[in-house]
């Protein structure tokens, strides 16, 4: 299951909670939002970390708890608290630690590391690898639990679907067959699971949807953004990263003060919206460029062909995160120009318009 986040999702949470984190008083988590996110070795990140993307590593160490909404989550390194993840796979690699408890949601869920407290995870396929190891108790709501010769649990084994345990598997409690976590169809413990697919679909549906109110309410102005876009490529997802940069940045300082808070959370929800109108465009830039190159110029062609195209490549392993990435700098960049030129031809015809009324009040009226 791959979760693709610039549907806007990932950039409103990270809006909030950068609006949130500076309230007096109010200690937030560290948070991170991206294609891929890393901690990388020798990383420490001090407190919570809360990380939505297409994939989230962390290789270093996290001395709080971990939060992370992704396509893909790895942990590699150490976390002192607890993680949460929600994400198309969660592993925890060889040598790697969990000090708290791991609750996991997912198309598979792999432990070949240490969790120092217990386990909840619903998923497909559910694997405690040799290397693995459990402090308490393995709660798993699986088509299929596989406990490897060499694993080892300290608490009780509940599952649900099939249990496949091999010959040294250590189980310091009991192994149980729980009704309520029987996976039956798309069901696990009488809750519906949403397949894999549905998260892509319904993505690209919204963002077609939005593509389509853009170019029926906005024919001109949409035509200028992607021309922007294809014209001077560099230079809009230069202006792009500029901003994606500097409006958090913006915010921090507005809401310094209380009179600023409600300001900067306004604030944040346009700018989360202008990110995603940015992708949305980013994706008709490409495929009008893409249409023009064989030859024919149709506005809901170009929408289809840029949509598709992204859906594609942001699936290529280890490029998408990049992909996901440049489209959203080009088109954000774009929009960003574009109303700017905008506004200020509108200043400059205001200034022209207000020069020629002074300009026929000072005329001679003739006799």
């Amino acid at each position: 299951m791959e979760i693709t986040l610039p549907n806007g999702t990932a950039q409103v949470l990270l809006a909030l909670l950068l609006a949130v984190s500076v309230l007096p008083g109010v200690a937030a988590a560290e948070s991170r939002s991206g294609g891929s996110i890393v901690v990388e070795r020798g990383e420490t990140v001090d407190g919570n970390l809360e990380a939505f993307g297409g994939n989230v590593v962390v290789r270093g160490t996290v001395t709080g708890d971990v939060s992370a909404f992704a396509g893909n989550v790895r942990i590699e390194g150490r976390v002192d608290g607890d993680v949460e993840a929600a994400a198309g796979s969660v592993v925890v690699a060889p040598n790697a630690s969990v000090g708290g408890d791991l609750r996991a949601s997912a198309g598979t869920v792999r432990i070949a590391g240490a969790i120092d407290g217990s386990v909840e995870a619903a998923a497909e396929t559910v694997t405690l690898a040799s290397t693995g190891t459990i402090g308490s108790d393995f709660q798993a709501g699986a088509e299929t639990l596989r406990l490897a010769s060499g694993s080892s649990v300290g608490g009780d084994v509940r599952y649900g679907g099939q249990l496949e345990r091999e010959d040294g598997a250590q189980v310091g409690g009991s192994v149980e067959r729980d009704s309520d976590l029987v996976v039956e169809g798309p069901l696990v413990g009488g809750v519906p699971q949403v397949p894999p697919w549905v998260g892509s679909v319904y993505g690209f549906l919204v963002n077609a949807a939005l593509g389509a109110l853009l170019l029926v309410a906005f024919p001109v102005f949409s035509r200028a953004v992607s021309t922007r876009a294809s014209d001077s490529p560099l230079r809009s997802a230069g202006v792009g990263l500029v901003a994606l940069l500097g409006v958090p940045l913006a915010l921090v300082a507005v809401a310094i003060t209380i009179i600023g808070i409600p300001l900067s959370i306004i604030g944040a929800l346009l700018f989360a919206l202008s990110l995603w109108i940015g992708a949305v465009y980013g994706r008709i830039a490409v495929g009008d460029w893409l249409v023009a190159r064989a030859g024919t110029s149709n506005r809901w062609l170009g929408l289809l062909v840029g949509l598709v195209v992204v859906a594609v490549g942001v699936r290529i392993p280890l490029v998408g995160g990049l992909v996901e990435l440049l489209v959203l700098l080009l088109g954000f960049g774009a929009l960003a120009v574009t109303l700017s030129r905008g506004y200020r031809n509108r200043d400059r015809e205001v200034s022209d318009a207000e020069s020629d009324e002074a300009g026929d009040d000072g005329r001679t009226q003739p006799a």
